[in-house]
């Protein structure tokens, strides 16, 4: 709020600086405000003065004073004074009782509060997780989901009007989806006493008995037929159907939605690979030699050119790929968003080519790279499943921490790092388990305003509370904690890191729990003050709450 509302009015002092002095400014530079480390040199301030030093050619303390001098008139009802630092930095130093404007404007908001308009409306399309529709979900996975999940709702929060889509990986030419009914099949043969190998590249989970044995118990031998590969094709059906329901229902539970589930085979059934190479062709982007069609991706920066359909008329995967992602330009989103793994970071380039190929403009597109998971019980590392063979199934963690912590830990840290999760930490009822350690803050407060309300509190209207009252150094630290949302959920979106939230979730559980150690709310000295700190008591509940709800993690009131 107050961070964004100087880095407004310095905009406004180069503007007016810019047309005073003659100054050619064709982009303006970003105004980034901070807090100083050091209190003594003020609330906020700017390096915005030096930012423009090699554009201007000018020295930036010059610079400096002369956006001071124009800083608009507005800023004096906010500031005390606006000094020169050091080699030309602003530093704004706030006046008493700003900090009870920001309550005000907070409770004013209320559920509000921290949303932004920076989306101004535009149509974004997110397309996360995307998991192969022949095993459980992974720990991998749900970092996946909860970082897709929780960047939608950051965008939301700042206009953006979003839509999550899950890209079922079914095309007919899947080896995948073939060594999983052959495994499947194998399976059933097996409960029914027949001999029977498993494929060498099968899938060995647990898992693959219980959905063999779930077909025969549901549909006997109805599957099966006198041709082999009609049979495989039912099996391949039925057990993709029952893996991804399965799919669904984990995410569900792991609070996450799709707006849509995009079939690849829709995109055979369609044309659209077809017509896809057409268009690459006819742009003179798609080229035949030694048997196969490459796309011309070199054309476009990439190391090399890629296949698009094999010697043997077998188009690969980057053919159907191509298509979804014309499919998604023509539905006219402003934005899209791919969520892969670390395993697909050589895809980028192709697939950034090859939308420029087909005429479109690659920068709307934009590929995040999610990194490994590990798993720990302490010390000790946990290695994989039983249930599903070779890893450990987001089901399994969920069910052991709970989603409130396993959503909070996978955004502890930015998704293209490497992320450890402590399960033991994870459950632990202690201030050392920053889930916990957020979630106490909340329900800390809801204690305190129930305890109000028993003692017969009188709370009047916030209007009527002198909140520029609030003016102890642990209210002052934590207000200007709360007067930072809006520019956290403004940078977590249009940086996409919403593990910023996280971080600033702690941020606020720490300057909340040091403010009620230091000053006294229930019984405070007056009952003005006791009012005033009340509200701000309120005004850090919705905070706290916000920014744990963008997170898709609950804010209880009670904690046990």
């Amino acid at each position: 709020m107050i961070r964004e509302q100087i880095a407004q009015w310095v905009r406004q002092a180069i503007d007016a600086a810019a047309t005073a002095q003659g100054w050619e400014i064709s982009e303006l530079p970003a105004v980034e405000v901070e807090v100083p480390r050091n209190p003594e040199f003020g609330d906020y301030a700017t390096n915005a003065a030096m930012a423009l030093t090699r554009l201007l050619r000018r020295n930036p303390r010059e610079i400096a004073a002369l956006l001071r001098a124009h800083l608009p008139p507005q800023t004096e009802e906010w500031m005390e004074r606006v000094e020169i630092a050091g080699a030309g930095f602003l530093n704004f130093y706030l006046r008493p009782g700003w900090a009870g404007k920001v309550v005000r404007h907070i409770l004013t908001e209320d559920q509000r509060y921290g949303e932004t308009q920076v989306g101004a409306g535009k149509r974004a399309l997110i397309e996360f997780v995307s998991a192969n529709p022949t095993g459980p979900l992974s720990l991998g996975h749900g970092r996946n989901a909860a970082v897709g999940d929780t960047l939608a709702r950051v965008l939301e929060a700042n206009g953006y009007k979003v839509e999550r889509e899950f890209y079922i990986n079914d095309g007919e030419n899947s080896t995948q989806i073939r060594n999983f009914a052959l495994s499947v099949w194998a399976r059933y043969r097996q409960l029914k006493g027949e001999p029977a190998e498993m494929p060498e590249d099968g899938y060995f989970g647990e898992y693959v008995i219980d959905i063999a044995r779930w077909i025969a118990e549901h549909h006997g031998e109805s599957l099966v037929q006198d041709d082999a590969e009609a049979t495989l094709k039912r099996f391949e059906q039925v057990a993709t159907q029952l893996m991804l329901e399965m799919q669904k229902q984990d995410l569900q539970d792991f609070r996450v939605v799709f707006d849509r589930w995009f079939s690849e085979q829709s995109l055979y059934e369609s044309s659209a690979v077809q017509k896809t190479l057409e268009q690459l062709k006819a742009n003179g982007y798609a080229y035949e030699a030694e048997g196969a069609l490459w796309l011309r991706s070199t054309a476009f920066g990439d190391e090399k050119d890629r296949v698009l359909v094999r010697a043997n008329g077998v188009p690969t995967y980057l053919a159907a790929d191509v298509a979804y992602h014309r499919d998604k330009y023509e539905r006219g989103y402003d934005m899209m968003i791919d969520l892969w793994g670390a395993d697909h970071h050589g895809y980028v380039a192709r697939m950034k080519a090859a939308m420029a190929a087909l005429g479109y403009d690659p920068s709307k597109l934009h590929i995040l790279i999610y990194q490994l998971v590990n798993l720990y019980r302490g010390d000790e590392v946990v290695r994989m499943s039983k249930r599903a063979g070779d890893l450990i199934t987001l089901r399994e963690v969920m069910d052991e921490i709970g989603v409130d912590a396993l959503r909070f830990f996978y955004m502890l840290r930015s998704h293209d790092s490497t992320l450890d999760i402590d399960l033991e930490l994870a459950k632990e009822q202690s201030e050392k388990n920053p889930v916990y350690y957020v979630q106490y803050a909340h329900a800390r407060i809801c204690s305190i305003e129930r305890t109000a309300q028993e003692r017969g509190v009188a709370l009047p209207p916030f209007e009527e509370v002198p909140l520029e009252a609030l003016t102890h150094p642990a209210e002052v630290a934590l207000i200007k904690q709360l007067a930072d949302l809006p520019h956290e959920v403004m940078l977590a979106g249009t940086q996409f890191a919403p593990h910023r939230l996280t971080a600033y979730a702690l941020d606020t559980a720490r300057a909340f729990h040091s403010f009620y150690t230091e000053c006294r709310v229930l019984g405070a000295e007056t009952e003005a003050l006791q009012a005033a700190r009340l509200w701000l008591v309120k005004a850090t509940r919705l905070v706290l709450a916000k920014t744990l709800s963008l997170l898709g993690v609950s804010a209880p009131e009670r904690m046990e």
